[in-house]
């Protein structure tokens, strides 16, 4: 039929569906960026307890990194439920088992980073006066930066998402829209709720490759350095032909 809505015809790309449910598409959005963001800050913050207790050797290394990586492989439907009792049908329970997913990749990124630190680097700061507590977060932590960056964006696109799986509890974001579409086939409610989940996956890691950039501003000098000295043999060289 000529004129046919879009929404009656089903269709899977549809403005219509955008302009008249767009409330509930910015809650949903929000939601999931606030879940998303609180998910990753915890990860960050319980990761480098973990990573430091890692670093202390072999007999923690192990346990540290074989309960992070049993941890991401438990599915999350059965994480949910593990965790229902304690925190109930809540927001809680969408994070802390998003938290738990996040570090397998944050501890090991953050204790990549902190190995890295080149050791006289840390001898020359003991012979300075640095105490463990300073070195720790005036050498070691900034010098590791630029892999826990790395881990953090990793961590951060993939809470976007793994926070869908949530619509089981009623507080996925925008999963609460796409499980009853997908359910009840309604093709522009899953695909533009999807497209979404793919933006904010796509902006996020693009604003946490911006904040890397700016507090590892040694690791743009480096590249330029490297080009002017390659450039400089290749006029010697020249030269001497």
């Amino acid at each position: 039929m000529a004129g046919q809505s879009c929404l009656v015809a089903n269709d899977w790309i549809c403005w219509e569906y955008v302009t008249s449910r767009s409330q509930e598409l910015t809650d949903a959005t929000l939601e999931h960026v606030w879940i998303t963001g609180v998910s990753v800050l915890i990860g960050i913050a319980v990761s480098v307890p973990l990573a430091l207790l890692a670093r202390r050797g072999r007999h923690w290394a192990a346990p540290v990194l074989g309960l992070t990586t049993l941890l991401y492989t438990v599915p999350s439907l059965a994480m949910f439920s593990l965790l229902l009792p304690v925190f109930g049908l809540s927001a809680a329970l969408v994070v802390t088992g998003l938290v738990l997913y996040s570090l397998t990749i944050l501890v090991r990124n953050v204790l990549a980073g902190l190995e890295a630190v080149p050791e006289d680097v840390r001898e020359a700061a003991r012979g300075m006066g640095y105490g463990p507590g300073r070195l720790l977060w005036q050498v070691e932590l900034p010098l590791a930066l630029p892999a826990l960056l790395a881990g953090v964006r990793i961590a951060t696109v993939s809470t976007v998402a793994l926070t869908t799986v949530g619509s089981i509890v009623g507080k996925g974001g925008l999963g609460n829209l796409i499980a009853p579409a997908v359910n009840s086939s309604f093709k522009a409610q899953v695909l533009t709720a999807s497209v979404l989940c793919v933006l904010l996956a796509l902006v996020a890691d693009l604003a946490l490759l911006g904040v890397q950039r700016l507090l590892t501003p040694w690791t743009r000098a480096s590249r330029p350095t490297r080009a002017k000295r390659a450039a400089r043999t290749a006029d010697v060289t020249a030269g001497a032909v």
